[in-house]
C-alpha cells in the first residue's frame, strides 16, 4: 500500500537525520501524524491516542510505537519491517495510572538509548504536557530539546510525485467548489449544500477518489462572512447573503485548497468593489512569485496593490501546505507575511488566501500553487470572480 517508492522514504529519512545531526539530536520522537506518514507511510485514524515514530541517527529504520490494535495498520501501510513496529497494550489507553510515554521510555531503555539527546515536537497538537513530563520522568539521563518543525522543514520542498498528488487534489476541489456554488440558492439549507460538497470531495473523479480533508468545509454566510473560520448551520440561505466557500480536495493526504465567494441576488457596489480589489491583489501577487524572492516580498506585492484602494490586511496572506491530517492542512513553516525571510524554491507549495473581512461582510478568493523554476503554477483551474446567484422570483 505504499504511496511512494521505498527510495523516496529513505531519502526523506536521511534528510531528517541530517537536520538532527546539525542540531545535535540523536533521537527524534515524532508525534505529528503528518510527519509520521511522511517518514514511514503509516496512515490511519489513530492519532486520537498517543503514537510515535522514533528516528535514531544510527538506525536504518525508525520505530513505530502505537496502540496494539493499530499495529496491523502499520504493517499494512508503512515501509518499516515488523521488528520496528512495537505495540503497547490497551491498558495504556486513556489511563490514569499508565501513560504511553512510559512505554516509549521503557523501549528506549531496553534498546540502550536512554542517555542520549532527544528531540521532541514541543508545539504540535498531538504532544501534550503529560507526554513531556512522563518522558522526562522515564528518561532522567536524557537531554530533551525542542525539535518542533524539524520534519516539517524537510517536507517544505515537494517531490514530483507529491506535486502529482496535489494536482489530483486540485481536480477534486474544482469539482467540489462547482458543486457548492451550484447548490447555493435562496431557500436552500446550508447543511444540504455542505452535504453535496462532502460527496464531491470524497467521490473525487472517475479516475481517482478523494480522501478526507484536514479541515471541514468552511461556509460562513451573511454577516458571518466578516470572519473566516465558521462552518455551517441548518439555516436557509436568503437573498442578499454573501457566502464564502473555503474547501480543499485531498488525495492520499495531500491537499489543494481553494476559496471563492458567492452572492445571492444583486450585490451592492461596496461588495463588488471589495471583490475586485481582492482579485486584483491576488493576480498581482501570483504574477510576482518566483524562486529567489522571500515570503515577505510576496506579501509586500499584495499589500502595495490593495493600498491604493484604501484597504489594509494585518494577517498573513498564505502559508506552506500539502500533506496533513486534522485539524490543519498547513505545514506550520513558511508564511506569506511581513518578517518571514524564507526564500522561495521550486516545488515549494502554498495556499495564497488574501481574504479581506470587514465588519459586516467579507470576501475570499484563494489559490493553491507551487513555485516553479521561473514563476508559479496554480493547481486549480477555476474562475477568479464574485459568483452571483439570482434571487428566486415568486409570482
Amino acid at each position: 500500500m505504499l504511496h511512494f517508492e521505498l527510495g523516496e522514504y529513505q531519502t526523506r529519512l536521511q534528510k531528517t537525520k541530517s537536520k538532527m545531526m546539525d542540531l545535535g539530536i540523536e533521537i527524534l520522537i515524532v508525534t505529528d501524524p503528518a510527519n509520521i506518514n511522511y517518514l514511514s507511510g503509516y496512515d490511519g485514524w489513530s492519532f486520537y491516542v498517543h503514537q510515535v515514530l522514533i528516528v535514531i541517527v544510527d538506525e536504518d529504520q525508525p520505530f513505530w510505537i502505537g496502540r496494539g490494535q493499530d499495529a496491523n495498520g502499520a504493517k499494512v501501510t508503512a515501509w518499516i519491517d515488523e521488528n520496528h513496529i512495537i505495540p503497547y497494550t490497551d491498558d495504556y489507553v486513556q489511563s490514569v495510572s499508565k501513560h504511553p510515554m512510559d512505554f516509549v521510555s521503557n523501549i528506549l531503555k531496553e534498546i540502550g538509548q536512554s542517555k542520549r539527546t532527544i528531540g521532541v515536537e514541543m508545539d504540535t497538537y498531538y504532544f501534550t504536557a503529560k507526554c513531556y513530563s512522563q518522558l522526562q520522568t522515564g528518561l532522567p539521563q536524557s537531554k530533551f530539546v525542542d525539535a518542533t518543525n524539524l520534519v516539517n522543514r524537510v517536507r517544505i520542498i515537494k517531490s514530483d510525485k507529491e506535486i502529482a498528488y496535489m494536482k489530483n487534489a486540485a481536480r477534486i476541489v474544482e469539482k467540489a467548489m462547482q458543486k457548492g456554488i451550484d447548490s447555493i440558492q435562496e431557500g436552500v439549507r446550508e447543511c444540504d449544500v455542505v452535504a453535496e460538497i462532502y460527496h464531491a470531495q470524497i467521490s473525487g473523479t472517475d479516475q481517482f477518489g478523494g480522501d478526507y480533508p484536514a479541515i471541514v468545509p468552511l461556509l460562513p454566510s451573511g454577516e458571518k462572512t466578516s470572519t473566516p473560520h465558521l462552518t455551517w448551520t441548518d439555516e436557509l440561505y436568503k437573498a442578499g447573503d454573501p457566502v464564502i466557500l473555503e474547501l480543499a480536495g485531498c488525495y492520499r493526504r495531500y491537499h489543494s485548497p481553494l476559496a471563492r465567494t458567492v452572492f445571492i441576488g444583486e450585490p451592492n457596489p461596496k461588495v463588488k468593489y471589495l471583490a475586485d480589489v481582492v482579485v486584483e491583489g491576488l493576480n498581482a501577487t501570483l504574477d510576482a512569485i518566483k524562486p529567489g524572492i522571500t515570503c515577505e516580498e510576496v506579501e509586500s506585492v499584495w499589500r502595495q496593490t490593495i493600498a491604493k484602494s484604501g484597504f489594509e490586511k494585518e494577517s498573513r496572506i498564505g502559508y506552506s501546505m500539502g500533506l496533513n491530517y486534522p485539524p490543519d492542512w498547513g505545514e506550520h513553516t513558511a508564511s506569506l507575511r511581513q518578517g518571514d525571510q524564507t526564500i522561495l524554491q521550486p516545488n515549494m507549495t502554498f495556499h495564497l488566501i488574501p481574504g479581506i473581512w470587514l465588519d459586516q461582510y467579507g470576501i475570499e478568493v484563494s489559490e493553491a500553487f507551487r513555485v516553479t523554476e521561473t514563476g508559479c503554477e496554480v493547481f486549480a483551474d477555476f474562475p477568479r470572480e464574485l459568483f452571483i446567484k439570482p434571487e428566486l422570483k415568486i409570482y
